[in-house]
């Protein structure tokens, strides 16, 4: 125990969150939710000014955020249960710290969008809202990518709408579409960056020669990819990060 506390004290005191100290804020998060004492958690995972990453170069947000796709319906589907519990987690995520929301278009859909909007609006000072666009739900059970870049210009203003924002922070690509070629729907995300509807553009689910490509059409200030302790399919796509 003592040879880990002093790994993580070091990853620390260098200003960077390792694998090993990634893995013990995941498994420990777990459990200290389960228990009640997500505090504790962010106060733990958080040390200092070394838990804050700057996003794009100008968005300072804590290394510990909050991802909301779990607040819908069962199956990322619907209205939640109890809508109104969904509000008071929101509220409790930026008492605790969380200046970071992740969210998309697709989880309910729409209506993650609009749980943010309905508990957090008017937003604190500092609070980056990340969404994504990109993907489609005929139905629970199905995600399927959608990137003509007409379709994405509708997305980025109807996010906003729900949103009740006038400009997205940070806009993730969801999915690549094999359907539309890649600079076609970066495209479509430059456009309205130009035109000041979003501030950063991100991808999602993707390998480090996607990003590499995307990087020719706009700059990509961030990656969300499935990652953890059973799933390390985008290995690659961290180490190249």
């Amino acid at each position: 125990m003592d040879n880990e506390a002093s790994a993580i004290k070091h990853d620390q005191l260098c200003g960077v969150m390792s694998r090993r100290v990634f893995l013990r804020a995941t498994l420990a998060g777990g459990a200290a939710l389960l228990a009640g004492r997500a505090a504790e958690l962010l106060v733990a995972a958080s040390p200092g000014e070394n838990s804050i990453f700057s996003i794009g170069g100008d968005l300072p947000v804590n290394r510990l955020g909050f991802g909301a796709m779990r607040l819908t319906g069962e199956g990322i589907w619907g209205w939640p249960p109890d809508r109104e519990n969904a509000h008071k987690v929101l509220r409790r995520a930026v008492e605790l710290g969380a200046n970071l929301i992740d969210t998309a278009d697709a989880y309910g859909p729409e209506t993650d969008e609009l749980l943010i909007a309905e508990a957090l609006y008017p937003y604190p000072k500092g609070l980056v809202i990340a969404t994504k666009g990109g993907q489609i739900r005929p139905e629970a059970a199905q995600w399927v990518p959608k990137g003509d870049p007409e379709y994405l210009k509708q997305c980025i203003d109807k996010s906003l709408k729900r949103l009740k924002l006038e400009r997205i922070d940070l806009y993730q690509l969801h999915r690549i579409d094999p359907k539309v070629p890649m600079e076609e729907s970066l495209g479509a995300l430059k456009e309205m960056q130009s035109a000041g509807k979003i501030r950063h553009i991100g991808l999602s689910e993707v390998s480090p020669e996607q990003v590499e490509r995307a990087r020719k059409t706009v700059p990509i200030v961030s990656v969300q990819n499935r990652y953890n302790i059973t799933d390390r399919k985008w290995e690659n796509t961290q180490a190249y990060c």
